[in-house]
């Protein structure tokens, strides 16, 4: 196939990017505007493999965009491109409008008038996917798991930027006749991940002897997802999902924020031993509990039934032998992690109220 895949330079992205170019032999376009979380060197495998093409540009820029489609000529698009950081978000709202609101909508034209024009047979095989998150269905109580008839209740700046996208791929399927389909997916993990969300900020503190911060009480509860199961239950959507359907992935993984950081920390404890600063202590002695952040939902849990019984999807990793698997990765590749570190985000803390309010 013929993918054109926004945010690709990303970190879900760069894996789905990676799996289509060397895995599966497609080709691909990546669009990426290389915001501080797009990395090109994730797709350093990918580079000068026939097929693979790159494109810096804003999915927001409707011309840039048409001009893309008509170029590339792409079978499927596969829609990642997003500011995605819930701290972020809390800190300045404005790039998750415009992104995640303005982007989708742009892209959506483009595929609008770019698929009316195709012949019959090829307007047919064409799919749009929409990739989203759980966030966008609000908090659960201590029972129960999302799925694809939970209604919306977005509690962040970011999950509401990503549910108004939803509404758009439905509404451009339903208004217009673009054959879109739409995936919410559970908390990520894995390599090339960007070292602010929780499990790549805790495996790169604790290497550094740093402070470990757990949010509240630390007894948030996230279901965790591999990367690579993500990105085979992506493709299996586009390959074989029906226009107009959801479908919600999970890893069946539920843990506690403070479980996760002390697994970490015992992992790297038996793989190497800690800096002279921790003086022998285990790095558990790390952790900090500090003040939670506004609007923190409790917890996540996603039921993946429908695409596991529909699309044949199974995750194949456990969390632990997931979480190896990435802290593993992260002690070999300090290369792609340490410019990032320290350059682009040390580790200092985000998503404080731009008043100073929740610090």
């Amino acid at each position: 196939m013929r993918i054109l895949v926004t945010g690709g330079a990303g970190f879900i992205g760069s894996a789905l990017t990676r799996h289509l170019v060397l895995a599966r032999g497609a080709a691909v376009l990546v669009v990426d505007k290389l915001t501080y979380a797009g990395d090109r060197r994730s797709l350093r495998d990918c580079e000068g493999r026939p097929g693979f093409g790159f494109l810096e540009a804003d999915i927001a820029d409707l011309p840039r965009m048409r001009a893309a489609f008509a170029e590339f000529r792409p079978e499927a698009v596969m829609h990642l491109a997003a500011e995605s950081h819930v701290d972020r978000s809390i800190a300045g709202a404005e790039p998750f409008i415009h992104t995640n609101i303005q982007g989708s909508f742009a892209l959506l034209e483009a595929a609008r008038g770019y698929h009316a024009g195709l012949e019959p047979a090829a307007r047919e095989r064409f799919r749009f996917l929409h990739v989203s998150t759980d966030e966008v269905f609000g908090s659960l109580g201590a029972g129960g798991a999302f799925d694809e008839a939970t209604p919306y209740d977005p509690r962040s700046p970011y999950s509401a930027s990503k549910a108004a996208s939803d509404h758009l791929a439905r509404a451009w399927r339903e208004t217009y006749g673009l054959p879109t389909l739409v995936t919410n997916c559970s908390n990520n993990y894995g390599p090339f991940h960007f070292p602010e969300k929780l499990i790549p900020l805790i495996i790169l503190n604790a290497l550094e002897g740093r402070p470990l911060p757990v949010y509240g009480d630390g007894g948030h509860v996230r279901d965790w997802l591999f990367v690579d199961d993500h990105v085979r239950a992506l493709v299996a959507a586009v390959e074989h999902g029906r226009p107009g359907e959801t479908y919600c992935i999970g890893g069946r993984s539920e843990r506690r924020n403070l479980d996760v950081v002390e697994t970490v920390c015992d992992l790297l404890d038996a793989r190497r031993p800690g800096p002279a600063s921790l003086a022998g202590q285990p790095r558990r002695s790390l952790i900090r509990f500090v003040p939670d952040r506004p609007g923190h939902d409790r917890r996540y849990a996603i039921d993946p039934g429908k695409i596991e019984r529909e699309l044949g999807w199974r995750a194949a990793e456990s969390f632990e032998s997931g979480l190896a698997r990435t802290i593993d990765w992260y002690l070999a590749n300090e290369w792609w992690w340490r410019p990032l570190r320290e350059r682009v985000y040390g580790g200092e803390r985000l998503g404080l109220l731009p008043s100073g309010e929740g610090a």
